[in-house]
């Protein structure tokens, strides 16, 4: 049965909401979006739910509007300093010898309890990126095999706990629940990485208006993420201050004459800083230095912090620079070159149905991803926000409470670890006093 989806994204410098269809065959058609300024959102974290709440009613009555339904429930994105990431493995029996949806999401949760997860934190993501059936590895989908134990190694991303209460109430205050959250980079990679790019591994980089959220994928999935306070909007503020123009004229700028590839020596007219209606002349040559010199600086760092990852040698297929501020010309080559010429291009979300073609720009690959992840076009196998068990097959097997398998807390599972140990040790002394009784016996028949 054909059903609507509502994806927002909600970033630091526009919220994007889009309203989809996905038929039964999987088809997504778009019926609708809408861009509004962000307001009351820096560095992808909630400043002030009153203004975030504007931003994202407007970005979604606009879309209502052109869609003609009104869908009430969200996906949404979530970026930020505050998210992590950590790895971790499990190892369960197959008691029936058959590996079920039940066993693999007895994996992925047994593997979430091992994880040092703070409590402060609450779990976004559990990503299986490989699995191991009895003593065969690399295991793509394990469903389905005979087998006595499955193993598998898994990426968990959780966000604090305050900042996604803020995240459902700016929301919530919108008149839209949140159905499902998803981490930015992760999305924007389901958009843009095509399917051989997976399974050779990539680094996916989100260049936003205030933020870049590197992903890296590998066993297709994603395996780790990080994050970079600096997007294209620092790139108007230099240009602002360099050149004493206000910071709209300053990102006029930056859309007309930002490109890195050559230098040109014109001159421009702008408006100076304070005095209405009072013009100055400008180098193209200084818009040009002001330009490279930070996104240069930007990819340097980028660069840092890919080769701090132990995936580095794994990037088969490179590098994929997609958002808004990948559109800047001569990108993709200034990157090549600092990212120790790995392979580099600049990433387009996946062409959708409907009339809207400007969805295909790397500034929307975000709330693509997010329409994807909708439409159960994710990682083969994942645990979301609502600790369900989301397969490409079937969206919400944790529904189904026959399958459902609660396992016991942490705490509760050390104490019964505790219990079992204790007990073990008493057998142990109660079978040693009976063989030194037993010998004591034998040694006074004896003499």
């Amino acid at each position: 049965m054909p059903r609507n989806i509502l994806a927002i994204d909600i970033g630091s410098i526009k919220v994007c909401s889009v309203i989809a269809r996905v038929d039964d065959d999987g088809i997504i058609q778009v019926l609708g979006s809408g861009v509004k300024r962000s307001q009351g959102i820096r560095r992808g974290g909630i400043t002030n739910i009153d203004l975030a709440a504007k931003s994202i009613r407007e970005s979604y009555q606009t879309a209502c509007r052109v869609a003609g339904t009104s869908p009430d429930r969200a996906i949404v994105s979530i970026s930020g300093p505050q998210i992590k990431g950590t790895s971790s493995e499990s190892i369960v029996n197959i008691p029936n010898k058959e590996i079920s949806l039940s066993e693999i999401n007895r994996a992925l949760q047994t593997a979430h309890y091992n994880a040092n997860i703070p409590h402060d934190y609450e779990v976004l993501h559990i990503l299986p990126y490989k699995f191991k059936v009895d003593d065969q590895d690399f295991i793509e989908d394990p469903l389905g095999m005979t087998a006595n134990r499955l193993e598998v190694d898994v990426y968990i991303v959780s966000a604090p706990k305050s900042s996604i209460f803020n995240l459902k109430k700016a929301v919530k205050q919108a008149g839209i629940e949140v159905e499902n959250i998803v981490l930015a980079g992760y999305a924007s990679s389901l958009a843009v990485l095509r399917d051989e790019e997976k399974g050779l591994g990539a680094a996916v980089i989100d260049m936003g208006g205030s933020t870049c959220d590197l992903v890296i994928h590998n066993y297709n999935s994603i395996v780790e993420n990080k994050f970079l306070g600096v997007g294209s909007l620092h790139i108007t503020n230099d240009l602002s201050i360099a050149l004493h123009t206000p910071p709209q004229s300053a990102e006029e700028i930056k859309i007309l004459y930002g490109d890195l590839r050559e230098q040109k020596s014109d001159f421009i007219e702008i408006p100076v800083m304070g005095d209405s209606g009072q013009t100055d002349q400008v180098s193209l040559e200084t818009v040009y230095n002001v330009i490279y010199a930070r996104v240069e600086e930007t990819l340097m760092i980028l660069a840092k912090l890919l080769d701090e990852s132990r995936w580095k040698d794994q990037l088969g297929a490179g590098v994929i620079l997609t958002g808004g501020m990948s559109k800047l010309g001569g990108i993709k080559e200034l990157a090549g070159a600092l990212f120790d010429n790995l392979p580099t291009r600049v990433g387009k979300p996946k062409a959708l149905d409907g009339f809207f073609d400007e969805l295909n720009d790397p500034m929307f690959s975000t709330v693509v991803g997010l329409v994807l992840y909708g439409a159960a076009q994710h990682t083969l196998y994942e645990i979301d926000c609502n600790k369900r068990l989301r397969t490409k097959k079937s969206i919400n097997f944790s529904d189904n409470e026959e399958n459902r398998e609660e396992l016991p807390e942490p705490d509760k599972k050390l104490e019964r670890l505790e219990k079992l140990s204790l007990m073990e040790e008493e057998k142990e002394s109660e079978q040693l006093t009976k063989k030194v009784s037993k010998l004591t016996r034998w040694l006074t028949q004896l003499f």
